[in-house]
């Protein structure tokens, strides 16, 4: 890896450090709200399941801190457990918005589908980029009788590529996830208005950190795409 792309990664991931310090203190803020329905985030979850006519889909408690996710593999709704007990506005709006999820997967929304075509693609990029990395810090000489420099950046290219069109995919499916959960917990009472007002705040830090992969993985492939229309010529 250049000095460029690692100037550029280590950058964005400063400011992704930057982003999530404030999603971590802008959750720990909300959760100490109490939710004035008093419900938990499960019971928001198979209440947001139930009115969009989803049977099939579990709620279920995970380890760790913001690790909620939907896994459509399974078909769970998978809450850390502050969120999974918690009965306050940022559990609120991290339920809700995995629940959004599982209604994009019950209504085949395209962009949803799309992400999740494209994972297998992502897992194999990323292997054949850390493969490629590995081979040119530990041996450029090796890595010069494998291929040539040329050869190697369209290697990158290509990968960076994927990965660049799957962050900005990811950006449309966790928009849409967060306007449909605001949206059924104004329209169902759960929350009053000021605890909407944390949830929507919540929820925008938490699409900041996919705006700055996005952005970051577009610039990194622009760095390199850069750099192969300049190694032309020479």
């Amino acid at each position: 890896m250049s000095f460029g792309a690692l100037f550029i990664g280590l950058f964005f991931m400063l400011i992704g450090w930057i982003v999530s310090s404030r999603l971590k203190s802008k959750f720990r803020e909300y959760s100490q709200i109490h939710l004035t329905r008093d419900l938990t985030g499960a019971e928001i979850a198979r209440l947001m399941l139930a009115d969009n006519g989803i049977s099939d889909v579990q709620v279920v408690s995970v380890e760790g801190q913001l690790t909620d996710h939907y896994n459509p593999a399974n078909k769970t709704v998978n809450l850390s457990q502050e969120v999974y007990h918690g009965r306050n506005a940022a559990a609120a709006a991290v339920a809700a918005h995995e629940c959004g999820h599982a209604v994009q997967h019950a209504r085949a929304y395209s962009m949803l589908e799309f992400r999740s075509a494209m994972v297998p693609i992502q897992n194999v990029s990323a292997q054949v980029i850390n493969f490629l990395f590995m081979i040119m810090m530990f041996g450029s000489i090796f890595a010069q009788g494998i291929l040539s420099w040329s050869t190697a950046l369209l290697v990158i290219i290509g990968c960076y590529g994927v990965f660049t069109l799957f962050a900005f995919v990811t950006l449309p499916v966790e928009f849409d996830a967060s306007k449909r959960a605001l949206a059924w917990i104004e329209a169902r009472g759960i929350v009053t208005r000021q605890e909407h007002n944390m949830a929507k705040d919540a929820l925008k830090w938490a699409a900041m950190t996919y705006v700055v992969a996005a952005i970051g993985a577009l610039t990194t492939l622009f760095y390199y795409v850069m750099m192969f229309l300049g190694s032309r010529d020479e």
